[in-house]
């Protein structure tokens, strides 16, 4: 079986479990919605400021909702021994991890288009001016945190402190993406068109995901299998 295949198939599993029991969805989303409805009373912006805040609020926001949907990627595989079942499988190691990012990745765009919305009612902004753009960066961050955050859940599902130890991992790594991800959500959710800066920031941000996709496929016998 083809990695491609392995992925997908990997990563139809995990959805399907997910959106079955909706665990990890449901603790994501409402920790998103408290924390927008908190920020909106801590902080009382106006529209002007709202957009300046944006991309480190959501970002912020999106960052430990997604530690949430991470941390149950490889624990769901723990009861039964299903991980090791898993494992064995014909299954190639890069189709596993890859399948698991892309599943993370979907559950993470779901949070984040529920809380897009509810983040123009809170704090009464339109942030659909330049959506297509601001999708891409979406996609392309999310990606790259899934990517990253799927690599450390494997390497850190036998800790005992794991809920501990993988944003202590993930988060330092991210900074780049992250960076760049808020810069541009908070360009673009002011209506301002791309231009040479936040370019060089998109490619950044592109960039990123491929270092780390790269990486991952290469690694990921040793990180699955040691």
């Amino acid at each position: 079986m083809s990695t491609v295949e392995a992925a997908l198939l990997v990563a139809g599993k995990d959805l399907r479990m997910e959106f079955r029991s909706k665990d990890s969805l449901n603790a994501a989303v409402a920790f998103s919605m408290a924390m927008l409805l908190l920020f909106s009373f801590a902080f009382d912006p106006d529209a002007e400021q709202a957009r300046d805040i944006a991309g480190g609020l959501l970002w912020l926001i999106f960052t430990f909702a997604g530690t949430l949907l991470l941390n149950r990627s490889f624990a769901r595989e723990l009861p039964n021994d299903c991980l090791e079942a898993l494992l064995a499988s014909p299954l190639p190691p890069a189709g596993i991890l890859f399948g698991k990012a892309i599943a993370n990745a979907v559950l993470l765009l779901v949070v984040e288009c529920i809380s897009l919305p509810v983040f123009g009612i809170f704090y009464n902004i339109s942030w659909s001016q330049q959506w297509p753009m601001l999708l891409l960066v979406l996609l392309l961050a999310s990606w790259g945190m899934s990517v990253v955050g799927t690599v450390f859940g494997a390497l850190t599902v036998n800790l005992r402190l794991r809920e501990v130890m993988l944003p202590v991992l993930v988060y330092p790594v991210l900074i780049p993406s992250l960076l760049a991800a808020i810069l541009l959500s908070a360009h673009l959710i002011g209506g301002q068109p791309m231009n040479a800066d936040m370019e060089a920031w998109l490619r950044l941000l592109v960039g990123f995901d491929i270092i780390f996709s790269l990486l991952t496929g290469a690694m990921a016998g040793k990180v699955l299998v040691g």
